[in-house]
């Protein structure tokens, strides 16, 4: 019975998915706005990183991040949000041959920024601009990250279209599942590439609290 066991790894797993489910669900319900989407993307983050480090309960967490975060969360779903919208416009309606490459090179842009902007934005605290600007610079000086980030939702919207074209029924399994439960699969990569930066913070909050002292 050592797999059942609350400690065990089996049983550490299943809690998690039950969490990643469950934020997925907190997810869904506060983007239904449309408006709040970001704050959700946020909030989501920072609720699944608690939940895989064993920091609090996945709700609280989740509400808690969800209002800290809103204001500047909304303001860069504002930027991310329509630019995607218009870039879904362009790759629909407009199909002009000479407008491919752009297209190309304006979406894998827009990619880069919205796989890291989301998890800046709840682990730091810094300006609209800032946020929106690290979320580039991480995005291409970790492209490594990037692009394993980028494979873990493609995996998942392949899925999404495959079920939708030949197996409708599994598409409330994946809806349940949902975002949610890739952004629990990205906080690990994400938190390797954070972590010097949340030690380097760290040490400079120390200096500060003892030169106070």
């Amino acid at each position: 019975m050592g797999f059942l066991s609350p400690d065990s790894r089996f049983m550490r797993g299943l809690s998690d998915l039950t969490d990643a489910v469950w934020i997925n669900i907190l997810m869904l319900l506060t983007s239904i706005p449309i408006v709040t989407i970001g704050a959700a993307l946020a909030a989501g983050h920072d609720a699944s990183r608690r939940v895989l480090i064993g920091e609090g309960h996945a709700t609280a967490n989740y509400f808690k991040a969800f209002k800290s975060n809103f204001v500047r969360a909304t303001e860069l779903w504002l930027v991310f949000g329509l630019t995607g919208a218009a870039l879904a416009y362009s790759w629909i309606v407009l199909q002009i041959t000479p407008l491919l490459i752009p297209k190309f090179a304006l979406t894998i842009i827009w990619a880069i920024g919205f796989e890291w902007v989301w998890a800046l934005q709840a682990r730091f605290e810094n300006s609209f601009l800032t946020t929106l600007k690290n979320a580039f610079v991480f995005g291409v000086a970790y492209i490594g990250y990037t692009l394993g980030l980028l494979a873990i939702d493609v995996v998942f919207i392949g899925l999404v279209v495959a079920s939708w074209f030949y197996m409708p029924q599994g598409e409330f399994l994946l809806i349940v599942f949902g975002y949610g439960s890739m952004v629990m699969v990205h906080i690990p990569l994400l938190e390797r590439v954070f972590a010097k930066y949340v030690r380097s913070d760290d040490l400079k909050q120390r200096k500060i609290d003892q030169k106070a002292d």
